[in-house]
């Protein structure tokens, strides 16, 4: 049976790192806590739950101090959480079980790692990410901000489960600002300027955004699911810049990177409505329906677009159509996933007047 030592990086984490741990310590042989200048109850609360706890001054660098914390380890392999980050009892016990059956040969485990959830708790979001590292095969962190290991060929996919609740952000500026700084020394690689641009767009600098992104899908080193997504978020932006020519060029560029994915046949859809164009529209939004989920792709996966999101905009471009049957049908699927969401209900009650005065 292998051994784990969890690795965390942490910095007035006191409303969310007892949660942390509680979730964990379970699965875990060794807790090693590196606070990078705490001034809450993190200390604290990560001796409480008896963590060896380091000390490393933060320099705007989350590979630096990641890379720290995995060379306090001295257990087969590592660990790493945010905070915020939970197990759930559920993936609790299969990490559990997964120790005792991980071939010690295996340098990275995969695992799903879920940030967005509906209101009824269920994720919405969601992508891979390397979590389990074999501490002999010595694998760094590499990037200032959106740090990774890169995926090595010893590893193996698991289905576990790390789910991401943020309670707050202390600092939204913090990873523009490290990027900004990056840029301004020449240092920026390929993969940081894809998450630069993001963070621009999520600024809404749009401009600046659609500028680095279109900088990003010219490298050929660029990832091929990375620039999926910066055609997606391009296509925001222009929408948010009234171009709809442009945020139709963006969705279609797409495919130049693999074949179609929800999140583009969903965006295509709602430009399509916007239209008022409903067959084109229904057009996308029934390929979504029949996609599988790319889980095994790598990139970020919006569950929601392959399932409820296209069901419950299938049923208002059925009623735009006055094909209220269709419309119910397709009302019901958004509802067999989703029965509590308010626009399922919304739309049941008037499609079943709908339906009721199209028979009198």
């Amino acid at each position: 049976m292998i051994t784990i030592s969890l690795c965390m990086i942490v910095k007035n984490e006191e409303d969310v790192l007892d949660r942390c741990l509680s979730s964990v310590e379970k699965a875990v042989d060794e807790l090693v806590i590196v606070d990078t200048g705490s001034v809450d109850q993190t200390r604290a609360i990560a001796e409480r739950h008896h963590a060896k706890i380091y000390e490393f001054p933060w320099i705007d660098d989350f590979a630096a101090a990641r890379n720290y914390a995995f060379d306090q380890a001295t257990q087969d392999f590592i660990l790493w959480l945010d905070a915020d980050d939970i197990l759930p009892a559920d993936q609790l016990d299969k990490l559990i079980a997964l120790k005792q059956t991980l071939d010690e040969r295996c340098d990275m485990v995969i695992m799903q790692y879920r940030t967005s959830f509906d209101k009824e708790g269920r994720p919405t979001f969601c992508f891979p990410r390397e979590r389990l590292i074999r501490r002999k095969a010595h694998l760094r962190w590499k990037g200032a901000v959106h740090e990774t290991i890169p995926f090595v060929p010893r590893r193996y996919v698991s289905d576990i489960a790390i789910e991401h609740h943020k309670l707050h952000c202390a600092d939204p500026q913090r990873n523009l600002r490290i990027l900004e700084k990056l840029k301004q020394a020449g240092t920026m690689d390929t993969r940081q300027r894809y998450y630069y641009a993001r963070e621009l767009a999520d600024h809404q600098r749009y401009e600046e955004a659609l500028s680095e992104y279109e900088l990003f899908l010219m490298d050929p080193a660029g990832w091929s699911e990375n620039k999926i997504d910066a055609c997606l978020s391009m296509a925001r932006c222009w929408h948010a810049l009234k171009q709809r020519q442009k945020e139709f060029s963006s969705l279609i560029q797409a495919f130049r990177y693999a074949p179609p994915r929800g999140e583009i046949c969903c965006g295509l859809g709602r430009y399509f409505f916007i239209e008022k164009n409903w067959e084109c529209a229904v057009f996308w939004y029934q390929l979504a329906t029949t996609l599988p989920l790319p889980l095994d792709r790598g990139g970020f996966v919006n569950l929601d677009c392959y399932g409820y999101i296209p069901w419950i905009w299938l049923c208002c471009c059925y009623d735009q159509m006055q094909k209220w049957d269709e419309a119910w049908q397709a009302n019901e699927k958004a509802g067999a996933l989703k029965p509590n969401d308010a626009s399922y209900l919304h739309n049941r009650a008037y499609l079943k007047q709908k339906r009721e005065s199209g028979k009198a």
